[in-house]
């Protein structure tokens, strides 16, 4: 108990002016500040910005995708005109490399087979090697095989059988061969 009793002692001198000082301070009254709002206009600015920003953002994409479709949609069908040009092409290619469509532009150009000698030039000599021939018109070769031949029994030989005269309506003999 020793311990407590200092401060037993001590708190009838402290206690009034801790009083004493709380009253002090009572006596001072803080103002409340005054609220200030903050101006709504800027805000709403910012706001009505950032919305119409996006809105204007939203119709530039919608309208550049739509761009971006008909660009596509129109690349697509040059692709298809292009692949069918091609086709047509590669088809026109083929015939014109058809052996019988190359003999037969040759034909036209005058130009045969040689079926008899052939000669050889060495270019580095010059000289001709063989016994070279000149190619003529009778050494073509028929372009167009012939066609398949009729059997005999097909075509047998006409008949012939010889009709006596007869006396028509008009009392004219008439002869039919």
């Amino acid at each position: 108990m020793s311990s407590t009793s200092p401060l037993r002692n001590r708190l009838p001198y402290v206690a009034p002016r801790l009083a004493q000082a709380a009253l002090q301070r009572a006596r001072l009254t803080v103002v409340p500040r005054r609220r200030t709002q903050a101006p709504r206009v800027p805000f709403v600015t910012f706001v009505s910005i950032i919305l119409l920003g996006g809105v204007v953002g939203l119709l530039m994409f919608n309208t550049s995708m739509q761009q971006a479709s008909f660009r596509e949609t129109a690349l697509q069908n040059q692709a298809t005109d292009l692949g069918a040009q091609q086709e047509a092409l590669e088809m026109d290619l083929q015939l014109l490399n058809d052996p019988a469509h190359v003999a037969a532009a040759a034909e036209k150009l005058g130009m045969v087979l040689p079926t008899t000698g052939a000669g050889v030039l060495h270019l580095g000599s010059g000289k001709i090697s063989g016994d070279p021939q000149p190619a003529t018109g009778a050494d073509r070769l028929p372009l167009e095989p012939p066609g398949p031949r009729r059997p005999a029994d097909l075509d047998p030989p006409p008949v012939k059988q010889k009709v006596t005269a007869s006396a028509g309506a008009d009392g004219v003999p008439t002869t039919v061969q």
